[in-house]
């Protein structure tokens, strides 16, 4: 009596999925055991729902925090799901036959994670310890050398060598060969080689409980990855005493969509491979006709999609494409081309050699854009069903595609509907999409907004990713819905703040995700924070997160009127200690203007804010010497800006701060702050710039130097059409045009005055 027929495979193998397929007819058993976790077994039927369409992947993950996931992901060129489908067909019972997915994740944090290992000895990652440095021959050693002696990176290798075998048995025979060869030639770590072991041990108990149950081992098929043929061959099964002192974590399952993307190797997947759609294209040419159809599948895709992207491609450069590739492929060894002589050819022909032209079209005929689908009544964690359930009732599934598409909303209401859910349609869907920012769900990206002082438009970028769904799933444990997950994410993140700065931006995340409870708990949390000491410019910002709430509340159908006290008491501390902020260095200036900025703009958005204090206050730095020039300078640009400095005062500061008797550092700082501001209606004063054409005369050859270094840096911010109306002031000044004048404008910053800068840095005002 023989044992059970062991298939050995290369997960998403093409030709090991179509050989399989001939070796299960030839076999016709009465148990098919797939690679896989034991437990899943359920998820099968959804895997064969004519509905379903590859790639998609199993996806178990812990119930406790830290979160720990697996993946198992198909295409329909995978082995396993062939076998599955094979079986559900005909109608012949299929299990799982590996480790449950609850072990798995018991000892993941000690061995190497499954889904980056690919069966034939493939891995991107060792969970062993560092080995010494005469190292024993690894899979990636072996893979490394065969490489060497190939010429070929191993995917080409597998390609050329297997791929293209054209007999079911010759290639089960050949693969089976193979993974015993590696086996033998290999020595991995103690924690790899251990799990390995273990696995193998409880394949080999499933298959003996299966004998055991009356099922002769002739009509067992195993499906595995060729590196276990040999261990299911020799190896003893499992005790009933050994599976019961295996690691568990408590864990759930879910089937999800999956990406071509993902399992091309760009996204970091070992298991993958470098090309599915190619792969897939494969897989056809073994369903029509054999391997040799996949030089016309390729060509032709790759043809129509260079011309989708604008290029032209005639038939007689595919024609050739296809001639060089026979060609090419016969020089190096094979029957039939495979990727890398594709490519060579389609580059030789027609990208007129140059990958760069066929690149676009090459990502898209190699890799795809391809996402699975599931059919209604998947079983999915809660937060997964209210996801799906509002992206639908939100318009918003024409987004869950791979290619990147901008969604524009206006959160204003839409007066000419019926319904109050469709007057506030982009509204809610702002919610949405904010609450998944907050989750941390790369679906949507938030743009900056494209006309200032317009907080009704929200610009979004969305695509999906296969990631996206796993941050769905992982967003399980911290509520029911997208709404709570959201809500107890804000308050651990409120609760965890150690400064106003971190609870206004939780506050304004809770604002934006339309979340009144969220942004009391933070508001109260930001309240407590706001008693301890802050610097300026964390008061500030803070501030300005709050006034964006009172400013736009409405549009949001959000009361602020528990914020206007907060704001009330930042305004007040920050009006008492913005003049002690701005005795600072150099370094620290441009923090304390960036702070005054935010503050006037609070205060001129806020009748409750008091004017006479502010005004009073900037007029006080303004003609303070014993402060840090740039500020000072900065408040007078406030005061022109807002007309509270006439012609006649800005004169006399200019006369006083670019004088002889001041050093040229701080008159040149002074300027830098002015021009801070209001830039158009400074170039717009000739008489300015004569003073300070008068100022920069009168200084000697180093004093100037040093001076100029500052004013380059002040017009460094400068637009280049700012620039030229300057450059024309100082020509009609110095007599010359206004393009040998920007020449002193247009000029970087040099090493040697950013040295000056540099050396400046820690100059202390207290010492005016």
């Amino acid at each position: 009596m023989g044992g059970p027929i062991l298939f050995g495979v290369r997960h998403l193998s093409p030709a090991a999925a179509y050989h399989l397929r001939g070796a299960l007819d030839a076999a016709q058993p009465e148990l098919v055991l797939v690679e896989g976790p034991s437990d899943l077994n359920d998820q099968m039927k959804w895997l064969c729902h004519p509905d379903t369409q590859f790639p998609a992947a199993i996806m178990a993950y812990t119930k406790e925090p830290p979160v720990r996931t697996i993946l198992y992901p198909f295409a329909v060129y995978s082995p396993e799901i062939q076998a599955i489908l094979w079986a559900h067909e005909h109608k012949v019972e299929c299990r799982f036959m590996d480790l449950p997915s609850s072990v798995f994740l018991g000892i993941k944090p000690w061995f190497a994670p499954v889904t980056e290992e690919d069966d034939t000895g493939e891995d991107d990652g060792d969970a062993g310890e560092a080995r010494p440095e005469e190292e024993a021959p690894t899979t990636e050693s072996v893979y490394k050398r065969l490489e060497t002696l190939t010429g070929e990176d191993h995917d080409t290798f597998w390609e050329r060598t297997f791929e293209q075998i054209e007999g079911g048995p010759d290639f089960q025979a050949a693969n089976n060969t193979f993974g015993r060869q590696l086996r033998a030639a290999t020595v991995d770590d103690q924690r790899r080689m251990a799990e390995t072991i273990v696995r193998e041990a409880y394949m080999k108990r499933v298959i003996a409980q299966a004998i055991a149950s009356g099922i002769s081992p002739e009509k067992i098929f195993c499906v595995c990855g060729s590196f276990h043929v040999a261990g299911l061959e020799t190896n003893q099964p499992m005790t009933d005493e050994e599976e019961a002192a295996l690691p568990r974590a408590d864990s759930c399952v879910t089937l999800m969509p999956y990406s071509y993307y993902r399992l091309s190797s760009r996204s970091g997947y070992g298991a993958g491979n470098k090309a599915p759609a190619y792969f897939e294209l494969l897989w056809d040419a073994l369903n029509r006709g054999g391997p040799g159809e996949t030089a016309y599948l390729y060509l032709t895709h790759l043809a129509a999609a260079h011309r989708k992207a604008g290029n032209l491609t005639s038939s007689a450069e595919v024609i050739e494409a296809v001639r060089l590739a026979d060609t090419l492929a016969a020089m190096r060894g094979s029957k039939y081309p495979t990727l890398s002589d594709l490519r060579d050819a389609s580059v030789t022909t027609m990208g007129h050699g140059s990958f760069s032209e066929l690149a676009l079209a090459a990502a898209d005929t190699e890799i795809g854009k391809k996402i699975g689908f599931l059919p209604e009544g998947v079983a999915r964690t809660s937060v997964q069903e209210d996801f799906y359930r509002q992206l639908k009732e939100l318009r918003l599934e024409k987004f869950r595609t791979a290619e990147l598409q901008r969604l524009d909303l206006d959160l204003r209401e839409k007066l000419n509907v019926k319904s109050e859910q469709a007057a506030l349609g982009d509204l809610r869907r702002s919610f949405f999409l904010h609450r998944l920012r907050v989750l941390g769900v790369h679906f949507a990206n938030l743009l900056p907004s494209r006309q200032d002082g317009a907080n009704w438009g929200e610009y979004w970028e969305l695509r999906w990713t296969p990631e996206a769904e796993i941050e769905i799933v992982e967003s399980a444990l911290m509520g029911e819905t997208i709404e709570g997950a959201a809500a107890f994410s804000l308050k651990e993140r409120a609760d965890s703040s150690g400064s106003i700065a971190e609870a206004a931006a939780i506050f304004q995340d809770a604002f934006l995700c339309g979340m009144p409870a969220a942004a009391a708990h933070a508001l109260s949390v930001l309240q407590g924070l706001s008693v301890d000491s802050a610097a300026i410019s964390e008061v500030a910002e803070t501030a300005s997160r709050l006034s964006l709430v009172v400013r736009y509340g409405d549009l949001r159908r959000f009361d602020p009127t528990p914020v206007i006290p907060l704001i009330k008491q930042l305004y007040l501390r920050s009006c008492l200690t913005l003049t002690d902020a701005c005795v600072c260095d150099t370094k620290a200036a441009p923090e304390v203007t960036r702070a005054m900025d935010q503050l006037n703009a609070l205060q001129l958005n806020h009748d409750f804010l008091e004017e006479a204090r502010w005004l009073d206050l900037l007029a006080d730095i303004s003609d303070r010497d014993d402060l840090n020039t740039r500020c000072s300078g900065f408040a007078m640009a406030i005061l022109l800006e807002r007309g509270k400095a006439d012609e006649a005062l800005l004169s006399r500061e200019v006369a006083r701060r670019l004088s002889p008797g001041v050093p040229a550092d701080l008159g040149a700082g002074w300027f830098e702050g002015l021009a801070g501001k209001n830039r158009y209606a400074l170039i717009a004063r000739l008489s300015l710039w004569r003073q300070l054409d008068d100022y920069l005369s009168g200084l000697d050859d180093e004093t100037f130097r040093r001076a100029l270094v500052f004013l380059r840096r002040a017009f460094a911010d400068f637009s280049p059409s700012e620039k030229n109306d300057i450059a024309e002031n100082l020509g009609e000044i110095w007599g010359v045009t206004p393009q040998q004048a920007a020449e002193v404008l247009m000029n970087d910053i040099t090493e040697t005055e950013q040295a000056v800068l540099d050396s400046l840095g820690e100059f202390d005002f207290d010492d005016i």
